[in-house]
Formats: structure tokens, C-alpha cells, sequence
């Protein structure tokens, strides 16, 4: 609603007059919208290929990411994509050199190439797409957007698989637990454990994204950041704003500003399950606003 004259008027949802309109907004704010960084608009993959990739980015854990968009409802917006998809995995040199030009030589040497992702930007999506997505193993966000006044835009996630990540992720995961069992605390490493269930938990769509240093938690952004269970400690990175927190000594803490691994600026310090318990509600807090 907007206020007019002291009255209220209704701002009626509406689709972009061309699709470039909503590339666009997307684009001029890809970071706050999706957590990704913008490299490059139209990218074309040459010749041969024949194609234009309608945007490419870097998101928080790496990863490269490609987004198609269409003003309505498309069919064929999943499968152009994985098309482009399919290409950029056998041009990965090429994307690298464009991550060393625009974001420095450090992202370029941190590219994850384990997880690329297709993010789908549409008017809507029929069954059949939601349906499609789930058999790919492609981690593939498909998000529906609509138009409020003269410049407001609203992102709906209709669908998010994470595709053939899972099997990695799951081996990945149990070589960590393994091997921090063989020199941590096993009630820490238990602990990091019910914190991995609480966070997969809070909802449909939540992907784990496995990194060296930590493990992220995104929706079509990184919403917690896992670190390895230290001796006597397990720290998660929330997408909360300090600000808004009560800090408490010893349980939760403002980083911003601060060097960390993963994403986030409040930390919150986890020792019993009691801790665990107690950090429920930032958990909350930071997956609504992802």
C-alpha cells in the first residue's frame, strides 16, 4: 500500500514491459538482491556456440553463477540455461581470466568449481518446471519476480536443488568430521553436527556449500557460515544485523569490520547444547532474511 492525501492506495504487482528491464534492476543490485557479484552482461560464448549469457557472477563461496531471465512464462528458460551452463564448464579458464579482471587475481585463484549455478529469473513457472529442476543434477534456483510501482522489485524463490553436489558434499562431510574427531573434543564435533541438522532444517530449498575453511548455508544467499569445531567452541556467521542483537558476552559477537571466515557479521560462539538452543532464534532471524 501507499499513502496518499492521508488515504491509502494499493500498488498493483506487474510484470517488466521487456525482459531487459528486470535484467536491469537485477543487475544494478545483484549483490544485495542475490549475493553475487556481477561480471559481466551478454556474455557471449563465440562462434561456434552461437549463444549470449544474460549475466554472470561470482557468488559469496565462489562459486560462478549464471542467470537467465524472461519477462512471463518460458519453457525453454531452464533448459537455455543449462545449455549455457553445459558451456561454461568447458570454457573454465575463460570464466577465470574474466574473474581476474573484474574482482583481482585472489577471487580468480578461489573459484569452486564443484558447484556452479544456474539461477532462472521469470514472471512464473509452470509444474512442470519445478518438476524439471528436481531431476537435473544441477544446483539450479528457479525465482519469480514482479514490479511494485515505478521502482520497486520483489524476488520469490518458486524452486532451489542443489543436483549432483549432494553425493560430494556428504563425502566431503564425513572426511571433516573425520578427521576432527582425530583431534578435537567429540562433543564439539557432536555439537557442530546438531548445528549442521538445525540449520538444513529451517526450511525447503537450503543448500550446503562446502569451502576449505567453512560451510555455507544459502537459500539465493549465504544466510550462516559453519567453521570447523574448534577445541571447545563451534563459531556460525549470521546474516543479522549486530545492531539488532543483545550482545552477550561470550555467545554472541559484532564482526563487522572484522576478518572471518565465511560470511556475516554477527558470530555466535556455541559450547553446550543449551547454546544451541538459545541461538534458535538468530538462526531464524538470518534464513527469513535470505
Amino acid at each position: 500500500m501507499d499513502m496518499v492525501n492521508g488515504g491509502m492506495t494499493e500498488v498493483v504487482p506487474r510484470l517488466a514491459e521487456v525482459e531487459a528491464d528486470v535484467q536491469g534492476l537485477v543487475e544494478a543490485h545483484m549483490e544485495t538482491l542475490l549475493g553475487v557479484r556481477f561480471l559481466a552482461s551478454e556474455y557471449g560464448t563465440g562462434p561456434v556456440h552461437g549463444g549470449r549469457i544474460d549475466s554472470l557472477g561470482l557468488d559469496e563461496n565462489g562459486s560462478p553463477v549464471l542467470i537467465e531471465y524472461k519477462r512471463g512464462v518460458d519453457a525453454g528458460v531452464i533448459n537455455q540455461g543449462l545449455f549455457y551452463l553445459s558451456w561454461l564448464m568447458d570454457h573454465r579458464a575463460e570464466f577465470e581470466h574474466l574473474v581476474r579482471d573484474r574482482l583481482g587475481v585472489t577471487a580468480a585463484s578461489q573459484v569452486l568449481w564443484s558447484g556452479p549455478r544456474l539461477i532462472c529469473i521469470a514472471g512464473d513457472f509452470t509444474r512442470y518446471d519445478v518438476h524439471a529442476v528436481r531431476e537435473h543434477r544441477r544446483s539450479i534456483d528457479l525465482v519469480r519476480y514482479r514490479l511494485f510501482g515505478s521502482d520497486l522489485l520483489g524476488l520469490e524463490t518458486v524452486a532451489s536443488v542443489s543436483g549432483g553436489m549432494r553425493v560430494a558434499r556428504r563425502a566431503r562431510r564425513q572426511a571433516v568430521v573425520r578427521a576432527a574427531a582425530d583431534v578435537q573434543g567429540a562433543s564439539m564435533v557432536e555439537l557442530a553436527g546438531a548445528v549442521d541438522e538445525a540449520l538444513l532444517g529451517l526450511g525447503g530449498g537450503v543448500k550446503r556449500v562446502e569451502r576449505k575453511t567453512y560451510r555455507a548455508y544459502q537459500r539465493l544467499r549465504n544466510f550462516a557460515c559453519l567453521c570447523p569445531p574448534q577445541r571447545s567452541k563451534v563459531l556460525v556467521y549470521l546474516k543479522v544485523d549486530p545492531k539488532d542483537v543483545d550482545l552477550v558476552p561470550g555467545f554472541t559477537r559484532d564482526v563487522s569490520g572484522l576478518g572471518h571466515h565465511g560470511t556475516g557479521d554477527l558470530e555466535v560462539q556455541l559450547r553446550t547444547p543449551r547454546d544451541l538452543e538459545r541461538a534458535q532464534e538468530l538462526f531464524r532471524a538470518s534464513f527469513a532474511a535470505a
